[in-house]
């Protein structure tokens, strides 16, 4: 009489988590990007040209500091690339992907809501590193933009534009689900991206000379401090009395930008869809 050994059963792969997902959303989120030369084109241009344009007609020098115009706008426009980059471009590109199904059929995948955010957060971070090195180099070669050589600068500068990336990342996930459908997702967010440039000192220099009112709604959301913060880097201290508190408040930029990446995320995770009305 024989007996048979009984089979062990195979243990079952563990499924990926989302960060490891996320991590190749990312990847897969940045080719895609770069095969579609008109979003590159616009992405990048868009900052360039508004630096330009903002830098060649305002090349006065600020009295008693030695400190061109031209510089305060380079500076000033880092922050809103970014957010270009972060807002924007994130925004108007998940709205076609709800619009033509491609988050309806993601759904169907292990692709999870936070592996989807973590791909589109890699994707801006990339995207926006790349744009600020543009822009430092043209504000460098035509504007001489100062670049600093102090330690402390440079990690304020990480630290401004990781929060900023992260905070603008989120505003542009939730923003999505704003417009009805793809073809007023452009006009829906640019509208916004447009306001906050004026009432967060990015396209009126000084920010000191805004209207009370102004300022608080610029104040309240990550722009203005995101090209505060970076004014503080490429500026000298001498220039602080151009800014609404006298001073570059640096404790304040990391709280207020850290509040808006936990309160992006609350928002991201109240408003995302993955399809829209028409698709039930």
């Amino acid at each position: 009489m024989t007996t048979q050994t009984p089979r062990r059963r195979q243990a079952r792969p563990e499924p990926p988590s989302s960060v490891k997902i996320g991590l190749g959303r990312g990847a897969l989120e940045l080719k895609q990007f770069f095969r579609e030369r008109d979003a590159v084109v616009f992405t990048f241009a868009l900052p360039v040209v508004m630096l330009v344009l903002l830098a060649s007609v305002y090349n006065d020098t600020v009295p008693e500091t030695g400190v061109a115009a031209s510089q305060i706008f380079a500076a000033s426009m880092i922050a809103a690339g970014i957010m270009s980059a972060a807002f924007v471009t994130l925004g108007t590109g998940i709205a076609h992907d709800r619009d033509d199904g491609t988050l309806k059929r993601l759904r169907g995948t292990p692709t999870t809501m936070a592996s989807y955010i973590i791909g589109k957060v890699l994707l801006v971070l990339a995207v926006s590193l790349a744009e600020v090195v543009v822009l430092l180099a043209i504000g460098k070669a035509l504007f001489d933009l100062r670049l600093p050589t102090e330690l402390d600068r440079w990690l304020t500068f990480g630290w401004v534009f990781l929060l900023g990336v992260i905070a603008c990342a989120l505003m542009g996930i939730a923003i999505s689900s704003v417009p009805r459908s793809a073809k007023s997702a452009s006009a829906v967010i640019m509208l916004p991206f447009i306001g906050l440039q004026f009432v967060s000192g990015v396209l009126l220099n000084p920010i000191s000379e805004l209207s009370s009112p102004m300022v608080e709604i610029g104040s309240a959301f990550p722009l203005k401090w995101m090209a505060q913060g970076f004014r503080s880097v490429f500026l000298p201290d001498s220039m602080t009395f151009q800014e609404v508190a006298g001073s570059w408040e640096p404790g304040r930029t990391a709280l207020v930008l850290a509040a808006w990446c936990v309160g992006g995320l609350v928002l991201c995770l109240l408003t995302f869809r993955w399809k829209n009305s028409r698709q039930g």
